[in-house]
């Protein structure tokens, strides 16, 4: 598989503290990457970085082989990069519909007076909440509001899926969901993977990790120590040691 996102020597300083030390990170084509790591590892400053959310210090960002520039959120977006945060980023007061087109919501009529093309909307969301196994008869003007924890992160996974997003990013997808929820939200990034697209996935749960990710890339303290770490030949205990640093990465960093 080739490398869809490569990050070199990705350095991140907030004043004197470096939170990011010359860290390497790469997620190839139809590959899930769980990043694991303890509080403070880096993992939120790495994606935020990737995602636009925050500048780099220093280092250089590679999309397909090709150099980007990656600036803001929206940049990230053009590169094909979509982040799911824990509380899926959704506007609660506003209808599944508006939220899974949010800003850039098809229009009809003419271009400079056009209105929003509800029934566009309506009709794309309804077969969305099909295709990621929301089976309930939820009608696309259902307010955000009231819909439970694992419908929420559906919607803002579907929103990914819909506009093609290369790299989906998930960031504690299934924290604060219940067991039934969980699996849907597990069952969505397998279905990602198996239509093409690529997702790196952040977990405390490291079960949870497991049941999903192809590789496993470990961060402890800014630096990273473990790569190449494949779910099926290794063990949560020996994972969770290398979070900690009571064991180092048999294939090293």
């Amino acid at each position: 598989m080739t490398d869809l996102v490569r990050m070199e020597h990705i350095n991140k300083f907030f004043g004197q503290v470096q939170a990011l030390n010359d860290v390497s990170f790469n997620v190839r084509e139809s590959e899930i990457v769980g990043l694991l790591g303890d509080n403070g590892a880096g993992k939120s400053t790495l994606i935020k970085i990737l995602s636009g959310a925050l500048p780099t210090s220093s280092g250089d960002i590679f999309i397909k082989g090709q150099k980007a520039d990656i600036r803001s959120t929206s940049d990230a977006i053009k590169y094909g990069i979509e982040t799911i945060y824990q509380d899926s980023a959704l506007v609660t007061q506003l209808s599944i519909a508006r939220n899974l087109f949010l800003g850039r919501e098809p229009l009809k009529g003419p271009k400079f007076f056009g209105r929003m093309n509800q029934d566009m909307m309506n009709e794309v969301a309804r077969d969305l909440l099909r295709k990621v196994g929301i089976s309930k008869p939820i009608p696309p003007t259902t307010p955000i509001s009231a819909l439970s924890g694992g419908e929420r992160q559906a919607v803002a996974i579907a929103r990914a899926l819909h506009f093609e997003s290369d790299l989906i990013i998930l960031d504690e997808p299934t924290n604060n969901l219940g067991v039934e929820e969980t699996q849907g939200v597990l069952r969505f990034v397998r279905n990602a993977r198996d239509s093409g697209h690529s997702c790196i996935f952040i977990a405390h749960n490291i079960y949870h990790v497991f049941q999903v990710v192809d590789r496993i890339v470990v961060l402890r303290r800014g630096k990273k120590v473990a790569d190449d770490i494949d779910p099926k030949k290794t063990t949560i205990e020996e994972v969770e040691h290398i979070i900690t640093g009571m064991l180092e990465a048999p294939n090293g960093a």
